[in-house]
C-alpha cells in the first residue's frame, strides 16, 4: 500500500509543530506504518498546495492537523477547513486525525464525514488499530503511554523528509495529559495522565540525533517539572535527582545537540515545591542551552475568574515562580538569558469583566516595576471544544470585551514588551545562530532554532537558511532590529549606515577607503569612532 503523510500542522496548549517545529505526532504515525512494512512519503501542507494531484498516486492519505492556541506564523501556513474542502476531491482513501477533530462543528463534520474517515482526538490507538485493520496485520497494544516508545524511534527518520530539514526543531513528550485537568477551556483534560520511560524517551532523542536532528524542544507535556515527579501529593512533588540524571543522559547519547529547551512549567508546582523547583532550575541552566522559556499559564489575574474557571494558579503563586526563575537569568553564549518565564493569558473566560483587564495590565507593570523579566507575553481569546466546561458560555464574553481585548493587547505590545526587550537584549548584544528565514526588501528576517524565539530583522538581503551572528540596534513591539557583524570590505552601504554612531559620511569613508588587511586598517579611517562600533566588524 503506497501511503502519504499530510502533516497540517498542530498547535495545542502543550504542543507545537508549526514549522521549524515537528510535532511527535507525524513522527508516531510514520512508526506505525513503518511497523507495519510500509514505507511511507511525508509532505507539509505548504508542499502541497494548489498541488493536490501529487497525492493521488497513494492509496491512503493521513491528514495530521489542529490549531488548538492560534497565533502568527512565519514558518508555515496551518491546514484551514478551506484546505480540507479543497482536498475532498482527491479520489483515495482519507483519514483525518488530531485536535483538528475537536474544532470542526457538527455541520462541518457531516460534510467531511464524506470524504475522509476522521479519528477522534486523542488519536493514536485509535489510528493504530485502524491502520491494523486497514493492513490486515494483528498489532498488541500495551497499557499506558508507553505503547508510543516503538513507534516513536521507528518514526525518527522521517525528519530527513521534511522540507527544512536539517532546520528543524523536534517536540519531544514525557508525558500526555495534566495532573490539574480542572481548567475550564483546556483540552488537555481529554488526556489521561501517562508517562513515558526515560530510557525509552532518550532512546527517541537519540534515534532523532542519529537521523541528522540537532535542535530539540521537551515540550510535548503540560509541566516539565513533573516529569517523574511524586504523585502521592496533590501538587506532584518534583524529582530533582531524576532530573539531573534524565539531562545527563541526554547529553551523554547525544553530545553535539545545539539546542536543548522545554517548553510548560506550571507556576503552582513552583510555588508549593520551591526548593525541589530550584534545584530542577539549576539542572536546566546547567544542561539546557541559553534562550530558554518556560511557558507558565497565568491565563488572569484577575481572582474572580480564576475561582469561576478552576485555574490552577493564582495571580500571587504565578509571580512567585517569575521571582525564583529570575534568580538564575545570566546571560548564555548565544546572548540570551539562559532561562526565563513566559506568560500566557486567555481572553473571554467565565467571570470576565472590564476590571480583569486592568488586573492583567497591573499584574505586568508590577513586574517591570520589580525589574522580573519575562520573555514572552501570550495574549490570545478562549476557543472553544466540545466537551469543556466552556462550551455552555460559549464566545458570548470574548464578543462582549472585544473593546477591551483590542486596548489591552495594544498596551501590553506598546508599553511592556518593548521595555521588556531592551532588558532582555539590550542594544548592541551579539546574537549568534541566526537563521534566515524570510526577505522583505532590504531586511531579512531570522530567529534562531529554540522555543519561542525572538524575531530579528537584520538588515540585509540575505538567502534563507543562512546562519548569521547580529548586533542589536532597535525595537519593534515584539521584534528587534539587527545589524549582521560586517566585513568592511563587503558590506553595503545600507548596513554601513545602519551601524549606531557611524552615519552616512563615515560609511562612505568606510567604502572609498577599501580593501582593509585588518580592523586597524579601518581604526585608521574611523578615528575616535571606532572604539564604539568595533565590534560590530570583523575581518
Amino acid at each position: 500500500m503506497k501511503v502519504a503523510i499530510l502533516d497540517g500542522y498542530v498547535d495545542e496548549p502543550s504542543c507545537l509543530g508549526v514549522p521549524p517545529y515537528v510535532a511527535p505526532y507525524p513522527r508516531y504515525v510514520y512508526g506505525m506504518l513503518r511497523h507495519f512494512g510500509v514505507n511511507p512519503r511525508y509532505f507539509t501542507i505548504d508542499q502541497i498546495r494548489g498541488k493536490e494531484l501529487d497525492l493521488e498516486k497513494f492509496d491512503l492519505v493521513i491528514i495530521v492537523a489542529g490549531i488548538a492556541v492560534p497565533g502568527k506564523y512565519i514558518g508555515g501556513n496551518p491546514l484551514s477547513l478551506k484546505d480540507l474542502k479543497n482536498l475532498s476531491s482527491l479520489k483515495v482513501e482519507k483519514v483525518l486525525v488530531g485536535p483538528i477533530t475537536l474544532e470542526i462543528d457538527d455541520k462541518d463534520r457531516r460534510y467531511l464525514e464524506e470524504f475522509y474517515e476522521i479519528v477522534d482526538y486523542p488519536f493514536e490507538r485509535k489510528l493504530l488499530k485502524l491502520l491494523s485493520k486497514k493492513l490486515k496485520e494483528d498489532v498488541k497494544i500495551v497499557k499506558g503511554r508507553d505503547f508510543i516508545n516503538r513507534f516513536a524511534v521507528l518514526g525518527a527518520e522521517v525528519v530527513k523528509q521534511h522540507p527544512d530539514f536539517p532546520y528543524v526543531i523536534c517536540e519531544i513528550e514525557t508525558y500526555k495529559g495534566c495532573y490539574w485537568r480542572k481548567c475550564s477551556f483546556c483540552i488537555e483534560r481529554f488526556h489521561k495522565l501517562e508517562m513515558r520511560n526515560p530510557e525509552d524517551v532518550i532512546a527517541e532523542i537519540k534515534a532523532l540525533y542519529d537521523n541528522g536532528v540537532r535542535y530539540f524542544r521537551l515540550g510535548n507535556q503540560t509541566d516539565f517539572f513533573t516529569y517523574m515527579a511524586d504523585f502521592r501529593y496533590e501538587i506532584p512533588k518534583p524529582n530533582p535527582e531524576f532530573m539531573k540524571g534524565f539531562h545527563r543522559a541526554i547529553w551523554e547519547n547525544c553530545p553535539r545537540i545545539k539546542t536543548l529547551h522545554l517548553d510548560n512549567v506550571n507556576p503552582k508546582t513552583i510555588a508549593v515545591h520551591p526548593e525541589e523547583s530550584r534545584e530542577i532550575i539549576k539542572t536546566i541552566v546547567t544542561y539546557q542551552t541559553p534562550g530558554n522559556i518556560g511557558a507558565m499559564g497565568l491565563e488572569s489575574a484577575d481572582e474572580r475568574v480564576v475561582r469561576e474557571n478552576n485555574l490552577c494558579a493564582t495571580p500571587e503563586e504565578v509571580k512567585f515562580a517569575i521571582r525564583l526563575v529570575n534568580e538564575y537569568r545570566s546571560v548564555g553564549y548565544n546572548g540570551l538569558p539562559c532561562f526565563l518565564p513566559g506568560i500566557n493569558f486567555v481572553i473571554g473566560l467565565k467571570g470576565e469583566t472590564k476590571r480583569t483587564f486592568e488586573k492583567n495590565y497591573e499584574f505586568l507593570k508590577d513586574l517591570l516595576e520589580e525589574d522580573l523579566w519575562v520573555r514572552r507575553i501570550n495574549i490570545r481569546q478562549v476557543k472553544i471544544f466540545k466537551g469543556t466546561p466552556m462550551e455552555k458560555v460559549g464566545y458570548r464574553n470574548v464578543v462582549k470585551h472585544k473593546k477591551y481585548f483590542k486596548v489591552f493587547k495594544e498596551r501590553v505590545r506598546r508599553e511592556i514588551d518593548r521595555e521588556m526587550l531592551r532588558r532582555v537584549v539590550p542594544i548592541g548584544r551579539k546574537l549568534t545562530d541566526l537563521r534566515c528565514e524570510l526577505r522583505k526588501g532590504r531586511i531579512t528576517f531570522a530567529r534562531q532554532i529554540a522555543t519561542y524565539p525572538i524575531l530579528v530583522g537584520i538588515v540585509g538581503e540575505y538567502e534563507r537558511n543562512t546562519i548569521l551572528d547580529a548586533r542589536v540596534i532597535d525595537y519593534g513591539r515584539r521584534s528587534i532590529t539587527a545589524v549582521p557583524i560586517l566585513n568592511p570590505n563587503t558590506a553595503k552601504l545600507f548596513q554601513l549606515e545602519a551601524v549606531p554612531g557611524i552615519g552616512k559620511t563615515l560609511s562612505g569613508k568606510i567604502v572609498a577607503n577599501r580593501p582593509y588587511g585588518s580592523l586597524d586598517d579601518l581604526k585608521g579611517v574611523l578615528g575616535e569612532a571606532f572604539n564604539k562600533v568595533r565590534h560590530f566588524f570583523e575581518i
